[in-house]
C-alpha cells in the first residue's frame, strides 16, 4: 500500500502539517527508546538477582549434600533401612518433604562446620515484580 495524504479537509498547510507529523514521530520514537532502555535495565537487574540466587542455592545444596553424607556415615544400617522404608511409604501417601526422619530433619550446622564448610543461612524466597 502506498501512503496517501488524508482528505483535504484534514490537511493544514503542508509546512506546518509536515513539521507537526515529524515532531510527533520523533517524540514517539524517543518515548519508545526510553521505554526500551528502562525495560532492558530492569531485565538486566533481574538477571543479576536471579544469578545471585542460583549461586546461593548451589552453595546451600552443596552444604546439604555434605551434611547428608556425614549423617549417612554416622547412621547404622538399621536406621538407613528404616529411613528408606519411611521415605518409600511417604512418597506414596504424601509429598516427601512433609515427613522427615529426625536424623535428616535436624539441620546441624555443627556437622557442616566440622566438615570445614560454612553453613549458609536459609534464604527466603524473594520475588520481585
Amino acid at each position: 500500500l502506498l501512503w496517501q495524504p488524508p482528505p483535504s479537509s484534514y490537511c493544514f498547510e503542508m509546512d506546518a502539517s509536515g513539521a507537526s507529523v515529524v515532531a510527533i514521530d520523533n517524540k514517539i520514537e524517543q518515548a519508545m527508546d526510553l521505554v526500551k532502555s528502562h525495560l532492558m535495565y530492569a531485565v538486566r537487574e533481574e538477571v543479576e538477582v536471579l544469578k545471585e540466587q542460583i549461586k546461593e542455592l548451589y552453595e546451600r545444596n552443596s552444604v546439604l549434600e555434605r551434611e547428608n553424607a556425614v549423617l549417612k556415615s554416622l547412621a547404622n544400617s538399621d536406621q538407613l533401612n528404616q529411613l528408606s522404608s519411611q521415605l518409600t511409604q511417604s512418597s506414596s501417601t504424601s509429598p516427601p518433604l512433609q515427613q522427615q526422619h529426625p536424623l535428616v530433619a535436624n539441620n546441624t550446622p555443627a556437622l557442616a562446620h566440622h566438615e570445614g564448610s560454612q553453613s549458609v543461612p536459609h534464604q527466603p524466597n524473594i520475588t520481585s515484580a
